[in-house]
């Protein structure tokens, strides 16, 4: 049976690794689309298969940001469904069968070569300017009843791929038929030596078992399609349906990455865009409504949904497009909605239960607190009065604007967003740079507050919040970089 005949179903599969991605949002929303007016499935399934960089928190932050924005699933980690379990670090032992089903029908092997092996091949590969970087199948060389001995003894290996000579077609719906060579095709390494699954086995397996029928991802996928395709091939199954829809671009038509745009969910949501607001903003992203209509509910999007109103050009992703569709939402409310909306966002007595413990001892009347926490409820700020103070003695510019980066790194690669983890990152950032805390701190809350007297510089920062601290850092790194 063939994906076009059989009920449709559909999947996004985010890796918890870090703050909910407005990418997966936007392909999330394609696929939720599609499923809809097809009558079909939705299915959330969590790619946790790289256990070093796997967090809980960042998987509670994805199925929040995403309800968030209005997008639903119909299986998943958390609602469940026939399919499961749906999170990839659960389903290990089934990796491991289909992995030495391949094995036994010649279409993998076990491969020994050690890392410093691998690096020395490479090496020699650049060296002597080879056009493909990939692994020189030396294993594939080995006898397969040795291997299974070596491996049955203990000897680490991974399984790898037997990728053919020739070429594979991969017939996408949206790109017609690509076609790949295969000689510049590695052969990928399907099982790792700790026993899990890269993604490419992960993914196909899992699609098929889940019955996947249509595959909807970024285009940046597609250079993995053809390892995917030989996959489908080697285990004799019938391939999804292929949709690779554009990437998000920047103004410069680079790859949306949060160094020029911010990329977190979160941080729209705490900026005050309304959530139907930015799910009709990535709409528009790759698809045109008809008629130059720019403003649509999801119903009315799943209504008018067709594959021919993608656009296969780099959709920019505009903040200031989001924010005139933001402005349009909000005057289409009612007193009494846009109130609601307000306590909604942050005028609530929870985000006020944050702030009174900071700002108690610096008011004397209550009218004091709306001034003295302006900045607890402003999105970008304006460094024009504190400039020139943005500095740390005998340290350049560029230096400065490099280490406010390093910071953000730093505290980006920890679970978690509080005031003692927050000083202690802080504390251990000074010391690699050998700057002084009292000016690095300084430096740190006049970008975080615009101001040279604030509450407790940390204990600041975790009720701001993760995305509008990390967003001010970086914008006052470019700033700094420019001014020097």
């Amino acid at each position: 049976m063939t994906a076009s005949s059989r009920p449709v179903r559909v999947r996004i599969a985010p890796s918890p690794t870090g703050d909910p991605h407005v990418g997966t949002a936007y392909i999330a929303l394609f696929n939720y689309v599609f499923a809809k007016q097809q009558g079909g499935k939705f299915i959330l399934r969590i790619e946790d298969t790289d256990q070093s960089r796997a967090r809980a928190d960042s998987e509670a932050m994805i199925f929040d940001a995403l309800h968030w924005v209005g997008l639903s699933w119909d299986e998943g980690p958390d609602v469940g469904g026939p399919y499961g379990p749906y999170r990839q670090s659960e389903r290990r032992a089934i990796y491991a069968q289909h992995a030495a089903t391949l094995v036994e029908r010649g279409k993998a092997y076990r491969c020994f070569c050690t890392g410093e092996r691998l690096a020395e091949v490479r090496a020699a590969k650049l060296a002597a300017k080879d056009s493909f970087l990939g692994y020189d199948r030396q294993c594939r060389a080995v006898d397969p009843v040795d291997a299974a001995a070596r491996a049955a003894a203990g000897e680490a290996h991974v399984i790898r791929l037997v990728v053919p000579d020739g070429k594979v077609v991969v017939n996408d719906r949206l790109r017609g038929v690509v076609e790949f060579d295969l000689a510049q095709v590695d052969d990928q390494v399907l099982l790792k030596s700790d026993g899990m699954p890269t993604y490419h086995l992960a993914n196909v397996v899992d699609d098929h078992l889940m019955e996947i029928t249509h595959v909807i991802r970024a285009e940046e996928w597609i250079s993995s399609t053809p390892k995917h395709v030989l996959l489908y091939q080697a285990f004799g199954w019938d391939e999804p349906a292929w949709h690779h829809m554009p990437l998000l671009r920047n103004a410069d038509k680079s790859k949306i990455s949060k160094r020029k745009n911010p990329v977190s969910i979160n941080y729209y949501r705490d900026t005050g865009i309304l959530a139907h607001a930015l799910l009709n903003f990535l709409g528009l992203m790759g698809w045109s409504f008809g008629d130059d209509r720019e403003k649509f509910t999801l119903d009315e999007m799943i209504g008018a949904f067709t594959w021919d109103r993608i656009s296969l050009g780099g959709p920019v992703f505009g903040l200031d497009k989001l924010t005139w569709l933001n402005e349009k939402y909000i005057h289409d409310l009612s007193d009494d909605q846009l109130a609601d909306a307000l306590v909604g966002w942050r005028l609530d007595k929870a985000y006020f239960a944050r702030l009174v413990p900071l700002i108690r001892q610096r008011i004397k009347r209550l009218d004091d607190f709306v001034p003295a926490t302006e900045y607890f409820f402003s999105g970008d700020l304006d460094y024009t009065a504190v400039a020139a103070e943005l500095v740390i003695p005998e340290v350049a510019s560029a230096d400065v604007a490099k280490g406010l980066l390093a910071y953000v790194d730093r505290v980006e690669a920890r679970d978690g967003w509080d005031g003692k983890a927050l000083e202690e990152d802080a504390r251990a950032w000074c010391e690699a740079l050998g700057w002084k805390a009292k000016h690095a701190f300084m430096v740190l809350r006049l970008v975080v507050t615009g101001r040279k007297a604030s509450p407790p510089l940390f204990d600041t920062m975790a009720v701001l919040g993760k995305e509008l601290t990390r967003r001010r850092l970086r914008q006052a790194a470019e700033l700094i970089a420019r001014k020097g």
